[in-house]
């Protein structure tokens, strides 16, 4: 016969509150807990004056986020010199009002903008299995599985026509130039969202302006094709985000899922790049939302940077 193992009713009990604790810590607790992670970058020439660039990214803004929105708005009070949204502002078809009212602060500062697929399109309640299933066979987004159908339509056009009349820049599949208020100037080159195959490196590629102080790329999702692009063109620093730093991770080991092609080891923070026997530095955010259907993270707490 063969033996039979029972796990102890006290045990059962116990891995059952442990685990919804977790979730209720996740949920209702690291979700909401905002933080600004403060990264030094050496990538200006020489003898230019230090910047402050402020990177959002991932707001994924639901009607009723009120800590949310004072949160963002308080981060005007850093007086940054230069502000990066990194895309994925929505995650409500009407949550377009609360963005800018969010964001109305830091639009008094230069920036530039790319989108993500959450500005275009809304959220859809999805197995979040299904992200460890993509990870194992290299599918993610359009990039492997097939189009969305019957997609909801967000109005991103009401938020590029506002960043637009901020003065802000936008960069899906364009170059763009901010002047800063201490008389830099920046170039920028950006790209639409590789995640669902939006982006078309041909339209800028050429590498860097050298008639500007200094040149940035920026990209929703980091896929190893665009970095490889923006590295081999010798971008020094690269700006990104769409992976929510893996959200839900796992302590003392770190994310298990990108959402993307990249490893885990480069989900948030600052990592290099190398391709083409050159090599730029590359900022991920891990962004300060999630998406309405999964409002949860555990041991990555929301961020700007």
């Amino acid at each position: 016969m063969r033996a039979r193992y029972r796990i102890p009713l006290k045990t059962a009990v116990g891995i059952t509150a442990l685990g919804a604790a977790c979730v209720g810590y996740a949920a209702g607790v690291e979700v909401r807990s905002f933080r600004l992670r403060r990264v030094s970058v050496p990538v200006l020439p020489p003898g230019m004056h230090p910047l402050r660039v402020l990177q959002v990214s991932d707001i994924h803004m639901v009607r009723g986020q009120r800590k949310k929105q004072r949160w963002l708005q308080e981060l005007a009070g850093l007086r940054p010199d230069l502000v990066i949204n990194t895309g994925d502002n929505l995650s409500d078809p009407e949550g377009v009002p609360e963005v800018l009212d969010a964001l109305g602060p830091l639009l008094e500062f230069p920036g530039a903008y790319v989108f993500g697929s959450n500005d275009y399109y809304g959220p859809r309640l999805r197995n979040p299995a299904k992200y460890l299933m993509e990870r194992a066979t290299g599918r993610h987004g359009l990039n492997g599985n097939p189009p969305a159908v019957g997609a909801v339509h967000n109005p991103w056009e009401e938020l590029r026509d506002a960043f637009d009349a901020a003065g802000w820049v936008g960069l899906s599949n364009t170059r763009g130039r901010v002047k800063l208020d201490g008389g830099q100037e920046i170039a920028l080159t950006g790209l639409d969202d590789p995640h669902i195959k939006r982006d078309r490196y041909g339209e800028v590629a050429g590498g860097p302006e050298t008639d500007a102080d200094l040149s940035l790329a920026v990209v929703h999702a980091p896929y190893l094709r665009v970095l490889d692009a923006f590295t081999a063109d010798r971008y020094p620093l690269i700006l990104a985000g769409h992976t929510h730093g893996g959200q839900l991770c796992v302590p003392f080991y770190g994310a298990l899922v990108t959402n993307c092609d990249i490893d885990t080891d480069r989900v948030k923070g600052l990592s290099t790049h190398r391709a083409a026997g050159r090599e730029s530095y590359l900022h991920v955010s891990a962004g300060c939302g999630t998406n309405r259907y999964t409002p949860v993270r555990f041991a990555c707490p929301p961020e700007a940077t």
